[in-house]
């Protein structure tokens, strides 16, 4: 069992958004794809997935008219640590978003490089796996380094901090939500005990 086997996560339709700041600062509208998701015994969370009029899309924990009642680390994440989604070349049909942590805390911080065995034990080796099973969905380093680094899920280096990225097609809706879950919205839910801490494991090598 894996931790996204604890929630129910589900598309509740498009909802417009007002003129605001995107992620390049320009101020523009938008639609945003709606996602619920339900830990049991927990208040529900909503992720927005907008995409913006200037061409820019984004996921982010949307914060409620009314924030129910909840501990600070994650009352203070609603509408901070925005993840970007973008094209990986012009026109292209494979997408990124970054694998930054958002860093439990009063004022949530975010972490960009991690070795991929620090990467695998922050947003968990068997969410990993289960994500990158889909079609077309690989973690990799975010960019095109001089000297290539392996991101090998089943042999997770632990020598070299890089930045990773998941690469997934433009019309899998769903993954880059899962992503955006476990990279920037499952460590604070860890940090305050609403989840279980991360076991660390050694993958088995193939």
């Amino acid at each position: 069992m894996t931790i996204m086997d604890q929630f129910v996560l589900r598309r509740d339709g498009l909802v417009p958004k007002d003129v605001a700041a995107t992620c390049s600062g320009a101020r523009c509208g938008g639609i945003a794809a709606v996602w619920r998701v339900k830990l049991e015994g927990r208040p529900e969370l909503t992720i927005h997935d907008t995409r913006w009029e200037n061409g820019e899309r984004d996921l982010v924990l949307y914060q409620p008219a009314v924030v129910p009642e909840m501990p600070a680390p994650l009352s203070n994440l609603h509408n901070r640590r925005r993840a970007g989604v973008q094209e990986t070349a012009p026109g292209s049909e494979e997408l990124r978003v970054m694998g930054w942590v958002a860093v439990p805390g009063d004022r949530p911080t975010v972490k960009k490089t991690f070795t991929t065995a620090g990467f695998v034990e922050v947003c968990g080796l068997d969410e990993l796996r289960e994500l990158t099973s889909r079609p077309d969905v690989e973690l990799d380093t975010a960019f095109v380094l001089a000297e290539p680094v392996r991101v090998d899920l089943d042999d997770p280096q632990d020598t070299d901090a890089v930045q990773h990225a998941l690469f997934f097609p433009e019309e899998d809706e769903r993954t880059p939500v899962v992503f955006f879950l476990l990279s920037r919205v499952v460590p604070t839910l860890r940090h305050i005990g609403w989840l279980p801490k991360p076991v660390r494991r050694t993958p088995a090598r193939v």
